[in-house]
């Protein structure tokens, strides 16, 4: 039995139909009823990983955990620790000691942005620059603490069918805009999901892997003028270059901030994601993955895009 936490979530769905389509018996930890997405083959169980309550029954008859559950948006520091560190603590502490493999899934935030644009491998100190990735860090030390043989994967950009995030990059494409930070090229490395769900199965079954951390990315990273590109490309648009300068990009994040604190919902824009993307280079190195365990991300940039964004237009996300 594998159990998912946040199978609510973009990451957690495509993983849960997955399992479930090659037969692997499922259940999806959820904090609340509403989150549920109906999965043939999945079962489903209402825990809360931030007071623990329900994690027994969670836990009886699993054999494998893939914890996906996180904050990626908060309006508060306190909010990333407590549902990005105490959450993966007190899972930890729930199954340590027993027979239990847990894969955590972390985030390259936690290690931070390249070092003179060369990337990342995992032997690298981490420095994150924000509270999201100090939480994720944090959680990751404490982890491998209670469960030494745990396996931690830190995606990059992760982009693909339901995905919100990259969606804010696509939305002023589909009406001709691309929007950049000026300053000069920019650039990161980027994982389609369903190669990232095959990375973290292999990651979950793989005797290779205990114990070990691993960056999961295909191998070519991208640059925000070659993203931009190949969506408006894939839509029929002819994009115009919209540069907004930093000063301004800060001023914006700011002003996110303080209108997220008045209506008390974060914000997809904020300083800290500008912070983030202010950064010439979030690239990471995958070799470990494909040395280890045999899994490389496979879907080039076009093909991944394409079916995401026919998904968004599908969906009445987007128009073009």
């Amino acid at each position: 039995m594998v159990l998912v936490t946040g199978a609510g979530g973009f990451i957690g769905s495509h993983l849960v139909e997955a399992l479930c389509a090659r037969g692997n018996p499922v259940r999806c930890l959820v904090r609340q009823e509403s989150s549920r997405r109906e999965i043939r083959g999945a079962e489903f169980v209402l825990a809360d990983l931030v007071t623990g309550n329900g994690l027994g029954a969670a836990l009886q008859g699993v054999d494998s955990i893939i914890h996906l559950a996180g904050v990626t948006r908060a309006l508060r520091p306190a909010d990333y620790y407590r549902g990005n560190t105490r959450t993966s603590e007190n899972l930890a502490r729930a199954i340590a000691g027993r027979a239990i493999r847990m894969v955590y899934v972390s985030s390259l935030a936690a290690a931070g942005p390249s070092r003179d644009g060369a990337p990342l491998g995992e032997n690298d100190e981490p420095r994150p620059l924000t509270d999201y990735g100090k939480s994720k860090l944090e959680a990751e030390r404490i982890v491998r603490k209670l469960i030494p043989d745990a396996v931690i994967v830190r995606p990059p950009v992760v982009y693909g069918p339901r995905d919100r995030g990259v969606f804010q990059v696509m939305k002023p494409l589909g009406r001709g805009v691309a929007l950049e930070i000026a300053g000069g090229p920019r650039v990161f490395s980027a994982i389609y999901v369903k190669d990232l769900v095959e990375g973290l199965m292999v990651s979950a079954a793989s005797s290779k892997a205990a114990g070990q951390t691993y960056f999961l990315s295909h191998p070519k990273p991208v640059s925000w003028e070659e993203l931009a590109a190949t969506a408006a490309r894939i839509m029929g648009r002819q994009a115009r270059v919209l540069r907004v300068p930093l000063a301004a990009a800060r001023a914006l994040g700011a002003t996110a901030d303080f209108w997220s604190r008045l209506r008390g919902k974060p914000a997809v824009i904020s300083r800290d994601k500008i912070r983030e993307a202010e950064c010439r280079a979030w690239i990471c190195d995958p070799s470990r993955a494909r040395a280890q365990l045999g899994f490389e991300a496979c879907t080039p940039l076009e093909k991944g895009l394409a079916e995401t964004l026919s998904w968004y237009k599908e969906a009445g996300w987007l128009r073009y």
